[in-house]
């Protein structure tokens, strides 16, 4: 029987997963929870993972490639994830990485570049034509992770603010705010979001799609921080690209995450930023899924 491989785009919110023949031939594709180790934990995620290969009915897998979220973060943690994984998936051979390096897979087909992930945190990743490889950003949503959704919504949440108390214009965000979270009064804001976010990190992060609804409503302050988005992880690109042999003009970054679906917002001001730093800005080439996949082909379907 022909053996089948599975690529693993895992993510803080959702994990993608998909399995094709040693030819490439998609066979089956599906999606589960997300699959943070510091948030579900380590066999949580393993079982979770291993439920939504044994309901895609692949036959005989060959090996696995898995991006995901926090790896590289903790030496610990890669070691107790990964042990949990070869336990749900005794005798498979298992490549495991960041989820940005599946991105980078997918946008490029293996081949060199520059990929920025903005969903719910944000994060870097390139290689040059030598296989020289340098990841940026990716630190944490607490203190880092500029340009993400949680980045974008956390200063949302201040621009709601500024605007209900008079320290910002008002604009669209105010009224959208109060009429998504019925507020009887601006100052509701507080209880609301510590009984629904603080301990959310999903519910956090979708607060940009309320600063992304504002900003296509004409507020200008918080089309504003898509500016402010885009100039975060322009830097974060540059910053690769400095430490790789790449050409001054023409390299190629591309892109995957949530942040990215408000379109024009993030990419409009992130390709000007992009092409005045001497690059290329592209839409990816396959999906980070299929990038996962590429990468268990490559290291397990020869």
């Amino acid at each position: 029987m022909s053996k089948h491989f599975i690529g693993i785009d895992g993510g803080g919110t959702k994990t993608a997963l998909v399995a094709a023949r040693r030819d490439g031939e998609v066979i089956a594709e599906t999606q589960t929870m997300g699959s943070s180790w510091r948030e579900h934990g380590f066999e949580k995620v393993a079982m979770t993972i291993a439920e939504a290969v044994r309901g895609m009915d692949c036959g005989e897998i060959g090996g696995i490639a898995a991006g995901m979220p926090c790896h590289g973060e903790s030496a610990e943690g890669d070691a107790a994830l990964l042990d949990e994984l070869n336990r749900a998936f005794p005798g498979i051979p298992f490549y495991l990485t960041n989820d940005v390096e599946v991105g980078w897979a997918g946008a490029f087909a293996l081949q060199p570049g520059v990929h920025l992930v903005a969903g719910t945190g944000s994060i870097a990743y390139g290689m040059d034509c030598n296989g020289q490889r340098v990841r940026c950003g990716g630190w944490d949503d607490f203190y880092s992770d500029e340009g993400s959704a949680y980045w974008i919504a956390r200063r949302g949440m201040e621009l709601f603010t500024k605007q209900s108390d008079g320290r910002a214009q008002k604009g669209p965000l105010l009224d959208i705010v109060r009429e998504e979270f019925a507020l009887s009064c601006d100052i509701d804001f507080i209880d609301y979001i510590q009984k629904h976010h603080a301990s959310d990190r999903k519910a956090r992060a979708a607060f940009q799609m309320l600063v992304a609804k504002a900003a296509h409503a004409g507020d200008m302050a918080a089309r504003g921080l898509y500016s402010d988005a885009a100039a975060e992880l322009c830097l974060m690109a540059v910053t690769v690209k400095r430490q790789l042999e790449m050409p001054d003009s023409g390299w190629l970054v591309s892109y995957s995450g949530g942040v990215f679906e408000t379109r024009e917002l993030i990419l409009s001001p992130l390709k000007e930023l992009i092409e005045s730093a001497g690059g290329t800005l592209r839409k990816p080439k396959h999906t980070p899924a299929i990038g996962a996949l590429l990468l268990a082909l490559d290291k397990f379907g020869k």
